[in-house]
């Protein structure tokens, strides 16, 4: 039976109040607000809703605040929920930088700047319009181990020193059902709530922050954002040189997606899993029906060799070792269920993106592997922190996790997220500097001394452009 898609005439008022001032593609066989599809530079992404339909009068699309800010504002559909460079820039053309999400509480590089010219709004958001990064300003933890001793900034914002201006992607509005944690530094996860009590936290936070909202949500409007994105799966659905993601056996896509078993340690790699299973780090099981695909006799089918580079991907994410060491929060870390993690042991893509078939922490576990290293990102602010005990000094373009606790073993830690719908919200990682998969891939290659082949890499790609 072939998937329904979106009316045409619901997707115009989507359009209208999500502000996306740029038509997208869609097919012609548009036809049900349950599976909405958007073309992609790699294929083709999809969201299903488990809510029967997508309620464009729910309190995600409502204006709530003070500056037009929604929560599509920042979480597109097109953008696996999250948002791009390239929307970002199309509504800002549309608009000449007068769209909602061009708002000077954290949308420009630096707080309160009023550009009047339109080069003026270039500059002043060109962190959103470049990388789709919005500013999170954040003091640091009374009582910390640590001080900002330096600040050296090339936006040129000012000076600072017990808060910092840190500058992250938006992080998708879907797939919820498998998260571990909420916020790349889990400021929104408490020890003793639940997740959906913790996205209503965050819903209420980000209309009073992000929409500079006059009142608190209601616990109805909480409760019909999180319901809302709950519901919600997103996968790749079709890929330009594989085809359909769910044809010869494949379960890609999100309806297969929405049917994936999760609960809270599923698959952790140090014995987390409440249920005392071992871990298993063939992960992703995704692809392996097109493992024995066989290429017709001509060998001309590009099809055929497209799924087998993604079968091979796959494999390689679950399979590949590599050496895994000064990972802060794995390397050298006791958990709470006795075990120690060694400074160094061979491990796969999977030690860290072991939710099956999402790729997240089935745990909370941020980690720090590097990505907000000075070097990482020029074009950010850089943070010298120094350790009130010990003296001792760290540069870093944002101290993650360590924001939230104060403590000093917490810097540049990070939660990994969830895998799905990769190819429709570059660039990646929290601060946007891989502008590519291509270029993630790299970074990992190089980070962990893996040495992939050319071929390892295409085929990596293949695989997450895919998922």
């Amino acid at each position: 039976m072939k998937p329904r898609l979106f009316n045409r005439a619901c997707f115009t008022i989507w359009i209208a109040v999500s502000t996306i001032a740029v038509a997208t593609k869609v097919p012609a066989d548009v036809n049900d607000a349950s599976l909405a599809a958007f073309e992609n530079a790699t294929g083709q992404v999809r969201t299903l809703t488990t809510n029967g339909s997508i309620d464009l009068a729910n309190a995600f699309f409502q204006d709530l605040g003070t500056n037009g800010r929604r929560c599509v504002s920042c979480h597109q559909p097109d953008n696996a929920w999250s948002i791009t460079p390239e929307t970002v820039a199309a509504r800002f053309a549309a608009t000449n930088g007068a769209d909602s999400i061009f708002s000077n509480n954290d949308g420009s590089n630096c707080e309160g700047v009023v550009p009047r010219s339109l080069e003026q709004k270039r500059s002043a958001y060109s962190l959103l319009l470049t990388r789709g990064l919005i500013r999170v300003g954040l003091d640091v933890k009374a009582g910390a181990e640590f001080v900002i001793e330096r600040v050296d900034d090339p936006l040129h914002c000012g000076p600072a020193s017990t808060d910092a201006s840190l500058y992250r992607r938006p992080l998708p509005s879907t797939n919820l059902r498998f998260l571990s944690g909420v916020m790349w530094d889990g400021r929104e996860s408490s020890p003793t709530t639940s997740i959906l009590q913790d996205l209503a936290h965050q819903a209420n936070d980000a209309t009073r922050g992000h929409a500079q909202a006059a009142r608190d949500l209601t616990p109805a409007e909480a409760q019909q954002i999180v319901a809302f994105e709950t519901g919600l799966f997103t996968a790749q659905a079709r890929d330009a040189r594989a085809g359909s993601l769910s044809a010869r056996g494949a379960s890609g896509g999100p309806a297969a997606l929405s049917q994936q078993p999760f609960f809270l340690g599923m698959n952790d790699p140090v014995g987390l899993n409440p249920t005392g299973a071992a871990f298993d780090p063939n992960a992703f099981t995704l692809f392996n029906a097109w493992a024995g695909l066989k290429l017709s006799r001509d060998d001309d089918d590009p099809v055929t060799r497209a799924r087998l580079s993604v079968a091979r991907g796959q494999t390689l994410f679950n399979s590949k070792p590599f050496t895994i060491a000064g990972v802060a929060g794995l390397n050298d870390q006791t958990f709470s269920n006795g075990v120690t993690v060694p400074a160094s042991f061979a491990g796969t893509c999977t030690i860290c993106h072991d939710a099956p078939n999402a790729g997240d922490h089935s745990v909370k576990a941020p980690l720090n592997i590097g990505v907000a290293d000075p070097a990482r990102a020029l074009y950010l602010p850089v943070y010298t922190l120094r350790n009130l005990s010990t003296q001792e000094t760290v540069q870093t373009t944002d101290p993650g996790r360590a924001m939230i606790t104060g403590m000093w073993k917490d810097i540049g830690k990070f939660k990994g997220p969830i895998l799905r719908g990769l190819a429709a919200r570059a660039p990646y990682f929290h601060n946007g500097s891989a502008a590519t998969l291509e270029a993630a891939v790299d970074f990992y290659d190089t980070r962990f001394q893996i040495h992939l082949t050319s071929r390892e890499k295409a085929d990596l790609v293949a695989f997450l452009r895919s998922l």
